[in-house]
């Protein structure tokens, strides 16, 4: 009577020992199937510094130790993304199947975007243009159409996460607006990079002063140091530098790797490792640099990721 037990044990056994093994097959195939960009959105390093986060329209692509994934949370199609030293900033529209409203307005995770709550706005406006204050978690949005927060159409600011917006004057603004950025530290000074070239602003937006030449801004990132704006502009050929904001302080080009009929549209650093920095173009390429620019390693091609 024992040897039919001994026999379906065995055979469990095998049957257990089989779904572990078509299960790490499984594992295996998910783990190395390739993360696409469909398109680039904007781009931030995590705040330990260990992770480069690229939204798109299905969610948020990480890239770390080599390896690219896709972060836990919602596929969300997330626009305007930035980050502080403890909150990710977006906007955009929300995936199949999620319960939040339609479009986000201002949305903000502390969990790496594993969770999102909805700041206003909702269902009324989709930032696409939005930057943050890395240490003080101030945020300044384009609006181009009134809201019921947001009387007309304009620069605003918010300081209290969304409750209270405050229209900037935007004097000294004459031409298109490609980028918004934020000093790290001191929430009053703002940067836009605009058709015309680059503006500084130090009273919240209200009055912008040009800074350089008349080129195209594309885009524009403040160091972390808050003493250098790093600019991506555009005349002919894409161009990237760093520009000082201490006065008879000296400017320096970057040198690009080479870009196609391209040009940087994000522009990052790593807040744990002030060297690293990581640049995105309109064509879904992306790079890193672990030496300010002084060399160069492709880690997404055309919107295809690259493992090492």
């Amino acid at each position: 009577m024992t040897r039919p037990k001994t026999i379906l044990t065995a055979l469990a056994a095998t049957s257990f020992a089989t779904l572990l093994t078509l299960g790490g097959f499984v594992n295996a195939i998910a783990s190395t199937q390739q993360v696409e960009l469909t398109h680039v959105h904007g781009l931030a390093y995590s705040a330990d510094g260990k992770q480069l986060l690229i939204p798109s329209h299905h969610g948020i692509a990480a890239y770390a130790d080599g390896q690219w994934s896709k972060m836990p949370g919602p596929a969300h199609d997330y626009m305007g993304f930035s980050a502080t030293h403890n909150a990710l900033y977006s906007s955009g529209h929300p995936a199949v199947g999620s319960k939040l409203v339609n479009p986000f307005g201002l949305i903000k995770s502390t969990d790496a975007g594993k969770i999102w709550q909805q700041l206003g706005l909702a269902g009324e406006s989709d930032f696409h243009t939005l930057a943050t204050s890395y240490e003080t978690n101030a945020v300044y949005v384009l609006n181009y159409q009134a809201n019921t927060r947001m009387p007309k159409p304009g620069l605003y600011t918010t300081k209290t996460d969304g409750v209270m917006w405050t229209q900037a004057a935007a004097n000294g603004l004459k031409s298109k607006v490609n980028a918004l950025a934020a000093h790290p530290s001191d929430a009053s000074i703002v940067a836009v990079g605009a058709a015309d070239g680059l503006y500084l602003s130090r009273d919240a937006g209200n009055n912008f002063a040009p800074l350089g030449g008349s080129t195209q801004v594309l885009a524009q990132w403040f160091d972390l140091d808050g003493e250098h704006l790093w600019v991506s502009s555009y005349a002919n050929s894409p161009v990237l530098s760093r520009l000082s904001l201490k006065e008879g302080g000296a400017d320096e080009k970057i040198e690009l790797p080479v870009l196609s009929e391209d040009a940087v549209a994000f522009i990052a650093q790593n807040p744990v490792r002030h060297e690293e920095f990581a640049i995105a173009t309109f064509k879904r390429n992306t790079y890193t640099t672990q030496d300010r620019g002084a060399t160069w390693v492709q880690i997404a091609k055309d919107g295809m990721t690259l493992d090492k």
